[in-house]
Protein backbone atom coordinates (compact mmCIF):
# COMPACT_ATOMS: atom_id res chain seq x y z
CA UNK A 1 0.00 0.00 0.00
CA UNK A 2 1.20 3.50 -0.84
CA UNK A 3 1.83 5.21 2.50
CA UNK A 4 2.62 8.80 3.36
CA UNK A 5 1.35 12.06 1.88
CA UNK A 6 -0.98 12.04 -1.11
CA UNK A 7 -2.10 14.94 -3.31
CA UNK A 8 -5.57 14.63 -4.87
CA UNK A 9 -6.45 17.24 -7.49
CA UNK A 10 -10.16 17.77 -7.95
CA UNK A 11 -10.36 16.84 -4.29
CA UNK A 12 -13.51 18.88 -3.61
CA UNK A 13 -15.42 17.19 -6.40
CA UNK A 14 -17.96 14.38 -6.15
CA UNK A 15 -15.47 11.59 -6.78
CA UNK A 16 -12.39 13.35 -5.40
CA UNK A 17 -13.94 14.06 -2.01
CA UNK A 18 -14.89 10.41 -1.51
CA UNK A 19 -11.37 9.39 -2.50
CA UNK A 20 -9.84 11.84 0.00
CA UNK A 21 -11.97 10.30 2.75
CA UNK A 22 -10.94 6.76 1.87
CA UNK A 23 -7.24 7.67 1.80
CA UNK A 24 -7.49 9.42 5.17
CA UNK A 25 -9.33 6.45 6.65
CA UNK A 26 -6.54 4.10 5.65
CA UNK A 27 -3.83 6.30 7.17
CA UNK A 28 -2.58 8.59 4.41
CA UNK A 29 -2.04 12.30 4.84
CA UNK A 30 -4.12 14.01 2.15
CA UNK A 31 -3.77 17.35 0.39
CA UNK A 32 -6.93 18.12 -1.59
CA UNK A 33 -6.41 20.63 -4.40
CA UNK A 34 -9.35 22.25 -6.19
CA UNK A 35 -10.21 25.56 -7.86
CA UNK A 36 -13.89 25.08 -6.87
CA UNK A 37 -15.14 25.65 -10.41
CA UNK A 38 -17.24 22.49 -10.17
CA UNK A 39 -16.14 21.14 -6.78
CA UNK A 40 -17.68 22.28 -3.50
CA UNK A 41 -16.15 22.90 -0.10
CA UNK A 42 -19.27 21.33 1.41
CA UNK A 43 -18.06 17.99 0.01
CA UNK A 44 -15.04 18.24 2.34
CA UNK A 45 -16.96 19.32 5.43
CA UNK A 46 -16.59 15.91 7.11
CA UNK A 47 -12.81 15.97 6.49
CA UNK A 48 -12.07 19.51 7.64
CA UNK A 49 -10.18 19.49 10.92
CA UNK A 50 -9.14 15.85 10.64
CA UNK A 51 -5.48 15.18 11.38
CA UNK A 52 -3.46 14.84 8.20
CA UNK A 53 -5.91 16.68 5.94
CA UNK A 54 -5.25 19.96 4.14
CA UNK A 55 -7.02 21.87 1.38
CA UNK A 56 -5.38 24.11 -1.23
CA UNK A 57 -7.42 26.29 -3.55
CA UNK A 58 -5.42 26.20 -6.76
CA UNK A 59 -6.10 25.79 -10.47
CA UNK A 60 -3.76 23.03 -11.65
CA UNK A 61 -3.97 24.37 -15.20
CA UNK A 62 -2.04 27.42 -13.98
CA UNK A 63 0.44 25.51 -11.81
CA UNK A 64 0.66 23.37 -8.68
CA UNK A 65 2.48 24.53 -5.57
CA UNK A 66 2.56 21.92 -2.80
CA UNK A 67 5.19 22.28 -0.09
CA UNK A 68 6.71 19.33 1.71
CA UNK A 69 7.03 15.65 0.84
CA UNK A 70 4.67 13.99 -1.66
CA UNK A 71 4.42 10.21 -2.01
CA UNK A 72 1.63 10.06 -4.59
CA UNK A 73 -0.26 12.40 -6.90
CA UNK A 74 -3.76 11.53 -8.13
CA UNK A 75 -4.99 13.84 -10.89
CA UNK A 76 -8.80 13.96 -10.96
CA UNK A 77 -9.23 17.68 -11.66
CA UNK A 78 -11.47 18.28 -14.66
CA UNK A 79 -15.04 19.20 -15.49
CA UNK A 80 -16.60 15.75 -15.78
CA UNK A 81 -20.34 15.99 -16.48
CA UNK A 82 -21.61 16.90 -19.97
CA UNK A 83 -23.05 20.31 -19.01
CA UNK A 84 -19.77 21.19 -17.28
CA UNK A 85 -17.38 20.21 -20.04
CA UNK A 86 -19.66 21.43 -22.84
CA UNK A 87 -20.03 24.75 -21.03
CA UNK A 88 -16.31 25.04 -20.24
CA UNK A 89 -14.63 23.48 -23.28
CA UNK A 90 -11.29 25.33 -23.07
CA UNK A 91 -11.01 24.84 -19.31
CA UNK A 92 -11.60 21.11 -19.85
CA UNK A 93 -8.82 20.90 -22.41
CA UNK A 94 -6.50 22.92 -20.14
CA UNK A 95 -7.16 20.55 -17.23
CA UNK A 96 -6.31 17.53 -19.37
CA UNK A 97 -3.20 19.10 -20.91
CA UNK A 98 -1.61 21.76 -18.70
CA UNK A 99 -3.13 20.31 -15.54
CA UNK A 100 -1.71 16.90 -16.37
CA UNK A 101 1.67 18.44 -17.16
CA UNK A 102 1.85 20.31 -13.84
CA UNK A 103 0.77 17.30 -11.78
CA UNK A 104 3.26 15.05 -13.55
CA UNK A 105 6.00 17.60 -12.92
CA UNK A 106 5.16 17.53 -9.21
CA UNK A 107 5.35 13.73 -9.19
CA UNK A 108 8.65 13.78 -11.09
CA UNK A 109 10.19 16.37 -8.77
CA UNK A 110 9.22 14.48 -5.61
CA UNK A 111 9.76 10.93 -6.85
CA UNK A 112 6.06 10.22 -6.26
CA UNK A 113 3.77 7.64 -7.78
CA UNK A 114 1.25 9.18 -10.18
CA UNK A 115 -2.33 8.21 -11.05
CA UNK A 116 -4.14 9.85 -13.95
CA UNK A 117 -7.93 9.56 -13.75
CA UNK A 118 -9.01 8.96 -17.32
CA UNK A 119 -12.44 7.90 -18.52
CA UNK A 120 -14.41 5.37 -20.54
CA UNK A 121 -15.10 8.27 -22.90
CA UNK A 122 -11.75 7.46 -24.55
CA UNK A 123 -13.59 4.51 -26.12
CA UNK A 124 -16.10 6.87 -27.79
CA UNK A 125 -19.01 5.07 -29.46
CA UNK A 126 -17.33 1.66 -29.29
CA UNK A 127 -17.24 -0.99 -32.00
CA UNK A 128 -15.98 -3.55 -29.45
CA UNK A 129 -18.22 -4.67 -26.60
CA UNK A 130 -17.52 -4.90 -23.72
CA UNK A 131 -14.54 -2.55 -23.86
CA UNK A 132 -11.11 -3.94 -22.88
CA UNK A 133 -8.13 -1.69 -22.26
CA UNK A 134 -6.53 -2.86 -25.53
CA UNK A 135 -9.37 -1.31 -27.56
CA UNK A 136 -8.26 2.00 -29.08
CA UNK A 137 -11.74 3.48 -29.30
CA UNK A 138 -13.96 5.24 -31.82
CA UNK A 139 -13.89 8.95 -30.97
CA UNK A 140 -14.91 11.96 -33.05
CA UNK A 141 -11.89 14.25 -32.49
CA UNK A 142 -13.76 17.44 -33.48
CA UNK A 143 -17.26 16.77 -32.13
CA UNK A 144 -18.76 18.68 -29.23
CA UNK A 145 -17.83 15.89 -26.77
CA UNK A 146 -14.24 15.85 -27.99
CA UNK A 147 -13.17 18.50 -25.49
CA UNK A 148 -13.49 15.90 -22.72
CA UNK A 149 -12.63 12.77 -24.73
CA UNK A 150 -9.49 14.22 -26.29
CA UNK A 151 -8.38 15.94 -23.08
CA UNK A 152 -8.34 12.55 -21.40
CA UNK A 153 -6.73 10.79 -24.36
CA UNK A 154 -3.99 13.42 -24.40
CA UNK A 155 -3.60 13.08 -20.63
CA UNK A 156 -3.07 9.34 -21.00
CA UNK A 157 -0.46 9.94 -23.71
CA UNK A 158 1.37 12.53 -21.60
CA UNK A 159 1.30 10.26 -18.57
CA UNK A 160 2.92 7.43 -20.51
CA UNK A 161 5.45 9.85 -22.07
CA UNK A 162 6.59 10.90 -18.57
CA UNK A 163 6.89 7.24 -17.64
CA UNK A 164 9.02 6.42 -20.68
CA UNK A 165 11.16 9.56 -20.77
CA UNK A 166 11.48 10.44 -17.07
CA UNK A 167 10.81 7.13 -15.34
CA UNK A 168 7.77 8.42 -13.43
CA UNK A 169 5.89 5.54 -11.81
CA UNK A 170 2.42 5.94 -13.32
CA UNK A 171 -1.07 4.44 -13.20
CA UNK A 172 -4.05 5.22 -15.45
CA UNK A 173 -7.66 4.52 -14.48
CA UNK A 174 -10.48 4.50 -17.00
CA UNK A 175 -13.55 5.38 -14.98
CA UNK A 176 -17.01 4.38 -16.20
CA UNK A 177 -20.22 6.08 -15.06
CA UNK A 178 -20.05 6.72 -11.31
CA UNK A 179 -22.94 7.75 -9.09
CA UNK A 180 -23.75 8.19 -5.42
CA UNK A 181 -24.01 10.76 -2.62
CA UNK A 182 -22.55 14.24 -3.22
CA UNK A 183 -23.55 14.41 -6.88
CA UNK A 184 -24.74 17.94 -7.57
CA UNK A 185 -28.49 18.18 -8.24
CA UNK A 186 -27.64 20.16 -11.39
CA UNK A 187 -24.76 17.87 -12.29
CA UNK A 188 -26.32 16.89 -15.61
CA UNK A 189 -25.39 13.21 -15.40
CA UNK A 190 -28.17 10.76 -16.03
CA UNK A 191 -28.51 9.35 -12.50
CA UNK A 192 -28.75 12.74 -10.80
CA UNK A 193 -31.04 14.04 -13.56
CA UNK A 194 -33.45 11.14 -13.11
CA UNK A 195 -33.43 11.14 -9.31
CA UNK A 196 -33.93 14.89 -8.93
CA UNK A 197 -36.72 14.93 -11.53
CA UNK A 198 -38.47 11.95 -9.96
CA UNK A 199 -38.35 13.47 -6.46
CA UNK A 200 -39.78 16.73 -7.83
CA UNK A 201 -42.53 14.95 -9.77
CA UNK A 202 -41.16 16.28 -13.04
CA UNK A 203 -40.74 14.32 -16.29
CA UNK A 204 -37.64 12.17 -16.74
CA UNK A 205 -36.01 13.03 -20.04
CA UNK A 206 -34.62 10.08 -22.01
CA UNK A 207 -32.59 10.85 -25.10
CA UNK A 208 -33.15 8.77 -28.23
CA UNK A 209 -35.25 5.66 -27.72
CA UNK A 210 -33.56 4.83 -24.40
CA UNK A 211 -32.11 1.58 -25.66
CA UNK A 212 -28.51 2.81 -25.42
CA UNK A 213 -26.74 1.01 -22.59
CA UNK A 214 -24.58 2.19 -19.70
CA UNK A 215 -22.82 0.60 -16.73
CA UNK A 216 -23.01 2.41 -13.39
CA UNK A 217 -20.48 2.05 -10.56
CA UNK A 218 -21.38 3.13 -7.03
CA UNK A 219 -18.93 5.71 -5.71
CA UNK A 220 -17.68 3.59 -2.79
CA UNK A 221 -16.69 0.83 -5.21
CA UNK A 222 -15.13 3.37 -7.55
CA UNK A 223 -12.80 4.92 -4.97
CA UNK A 224 -11.84 1.46 -3.68
CA UNK A 225 -10.85 0.65 -7.24
CA UNK A 226 -8.78 3.81 -7.62
CA UNK A 227 -6.97 3.11 -4.35
CA UNK A 228 -6.34 -0.50 -5.37
CA UNK A 229 -4.92 0.67 -8.70
CA UNK A 230 -2.68 3.20 -6.95
CA UNK A 231 -1.29 0.41 -4.78
CA UNK A 232 -0.78 -2.27 -7.46
CA UNK A 233 2.22 -2.71 -9.75
CA UNK A 234 0.51 -2.37 -13.14
CA UNK A 235 1.60 0.47 -15.43
CA UNK A 236 -0.97 1.39 -18.06
CA UNK A 237 -4.72 1.85 -18.37
CA UNK A 238 -7.08 -0.19 -16.18
CA UNK A 239 -10.88 -0.10 -16.42
CA UNK A 240 -12.53 0.72 -13.10
CA UNK A 241 -16.28 0.29 -13.45
CA UNK A 242 -19.22 -2.00 -12.83
CA UNK A 243 -19.96 -4.40 -15.70
CA UNK A 244 -23.66 -4.58 -14.79
CA UNK A 245 -25.19 -3.19 -18.01
CA UNK A 246 -28.68 -1.80 -18.53
CA UNK A 247 -30.49 0.52 -20.89
CA UNK A 248 -31.09 4.15 -20.03
CA UNK A 249 -34.82 3.42 -20.13
CA UNK A 250 -34.35 0.61 -17.59
CA UNK A 251 -32.46 3.04 -15.36
CA UNK A 252 -35.32 5.55 -15.56
CA UNK A 253 -37.82 2.85 -14.62
CA UNK A 254 -35.67 1.73 -11.67
CA UNK A 255 -35.49 5.32 -10.36
CA UNK A 256 -39.26 5.72 -10.67
CA UNK A 257 -39.76 2.46 -8.77
CA UNK A 258 -37.35 3.35 -5.96
CA UNK A 259 -38.73 6.87 -5.51
CA UNK A 260 -42.38 5.88 -5.88
CA UNK A 261 -42.71 8.76 -8.32
CA UNK A 262 -45.53 9.12 -10.81
CA UNK A 263 -43.35 11.19 -13.14
CA UNK A 264 -43.72 10.46 -16.81
CA UNK A 265 -40.85 9.58 -19.15
CA UNK A 266 -40.42 11.90 -22.12
CA UNK A 267 -38.13 11.43 -25.10
CA UNK A 268 -35.82 13.93 -26.76
CA UNK A 269 -33.44 13.60 -29.74
CA UNK A 270 -30.14 11.85 -29.08
CA UNK A 271 -27.16 14.23 -28.61
CA UNK A 272 -24.28 14.16 -31.07
CA UNK A 273 -21.81 11.26 -30.63
CA UNK A 274 -23.77 9.75 -27.73
CA UNK A 275 -22.43 6.18 -27.29
CA UNK A 276 -24.84 3.35 -28.05
CA UNK A 277 -23.13 0.85 -25.72
CA UNK A 278 -20.83 1.15 -22.74
CA UNK A 279 -19.69 -1.69 -20.48
CA UNK A 280 -16.21 -2.31 -19.02
CA UNK A 281 -14.24 -5.50 -19.27
CA UNK A 282 -12.80 -5.52 -15.73
CA UNK A 283 -10.80 -8.74 -15.96
CA UNK A 284 -7.53 -6.76 -15.83
CA UNK A 285 -8.58 -4.88 -12.68
CA UNK A 286 -9.47 -8.17 -11.03
CA UNK A 287 -6.18 -9.76 -12.06
CA UNK A 288 -3.69 -6.97 -11.23
CA UNK A 289 -5.52 -5.10 -8.45
CA UNK A 290 -7.71 -7.79 -6.92
CA UNK A 291 -10.66 -5.42 -7.31
CA UNK A 292 -14.29 -6.00 -8.21
CA UNK A 293 -17.35 -3.89 -7.42
CA UNK A 294 -19.63 -5.18 -4.68
CA UNK A 295 -22.60 -2.76 -4.69
CA UNK A 296 -25.39 -3.65 -7.10
CA UNK A 297 -27.39 -1.02 -8.94
CA UNK A 298 -30.59 -1.08 -6.89
CA UNK A 299 -28.84 -0.88 -3.48
CA UNK A 300 -26.60 1.89 -4.80
CA UNK A 301 -29.53 3.78 -6.29
CA UNK A 302 -31.47 3.44 -3.03
CA UNK A 303 -28.57 5.03 -1.10
CA UNK A 304 -28.30 7.78 -3.71
CA UNK A 305 -32.03 8.53 -3.60
CA UNK A 306 -31.90 8.68 0.21
CA UNK A 307 -29.02 11.16 0.06
CA UNK A 308 -30.83 13.42 -2.42
CA UNK A 309 -33.96 13.27 -0.26
CA UNK A 310 -31.95 14.24 2.81
CA UNK A 311 -30.35 17.09 0.85
CA UNK A 312 -33.80 18.35 -0.13
CA UNK A 313 -33.39 17.79 -3.88
CA UNK A 314 -36.65 18.31 -5.71
CA UNK A 315 -38.31 20.04 -2.73
CA UNK A 316 -36.90 23.53 -3.11
CA UNK A 317 -34.99 23.31 0.18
Amino acid sequence: MIAGRVVVTGGAGFLGSHLCGLLLDRGNEVVAVDNLSTGRLDNLRSLAGRAGFAFLRQDVSDGLDVAGPVDAVLHLASPASPPDYLGRPVDTLRAGSLGTFHTLELARARGARYLFASTSEVYGDPHVHPQPEAYWGNVNPVGVRSVYDEAKRFGEALTMAYHREHGVDVRISRTFNTYGPRMRPDDGRVVSNFVVAALAGKPLTVYGDGRQTRSFCYVDDQVRGLAALLDCDHVGPVNIGNPEELTVLELAEAVLDLTGSASEIVFEPLPQDDPTQRRPDISLAAAVCGWRPTVGLRPGLARTVAWFEEAGAGTGR
